[in-house]
């Protein structure tokens, strides 16, 4: 199955286009959706399976975003959450919490940036990426 190209996606030589986005999911099938979408639209992608190497990797990498399930093993994606949010090193990283639980809410209190309900959707994971790096005001990768 293909996805069409959507013409309104930035152009990946655009530089903020580039950013780094660490992706939190335990689902494998899901995982290559994400990276596909992402890489389409111009993002780095890494990816963590679980909560406790999902913060390991944050702290190493400093990705621009960080998109998280909630239900990850090890530290579940508002806990981590949290605990980015609560670190002065990881602070300003944009946290997406993305799951098929209907917890905006809980995601929210946790320090989210935002959050999308699943199943995955190309056309609004990338345009809710694009408006978080926006209002982050990320200009180019990752340090």
């Amino acid at each position: 199955m293909s996805s069409p190209v959507n013409t309104k996606h930035p152009s990946p030589e655009d530089p903020a286009q580039r950013a780094l986005i660490l992706v939190v999911e335990r689902n494998p099938a899901v995982q290559r959706l994400e990276k596909f979408f992402l890489e389409q639209a111009g993002y780095t992608v890494e990816f963590a399976a679980d909560g406790l190497s999902a913060l390991a990797r944050a702290q190493e990498l400093c990705p621009k975003i960080v998109v998280t399930e909630i239900l990850v093993p090890r530290l579940d994606g508002l806990s981590l959450c949290r605990k980015l949010k609560d670190d002065p090193r990881t602070r300003s990283i944009v946290v997406l919490v993305f799951s098929h639980l209907h917890a905006e809410d809980r995601a929210m209190e946790a320090g989210a940036d935002a959050f999308i309900v699943k199943p995955i959707d190309e056309e609004h994971l990338i345009e809710t990426v694009s408006k978080l790096l926006a209002l982050s005001g990320s200009e180019g990768t990752s340090p």
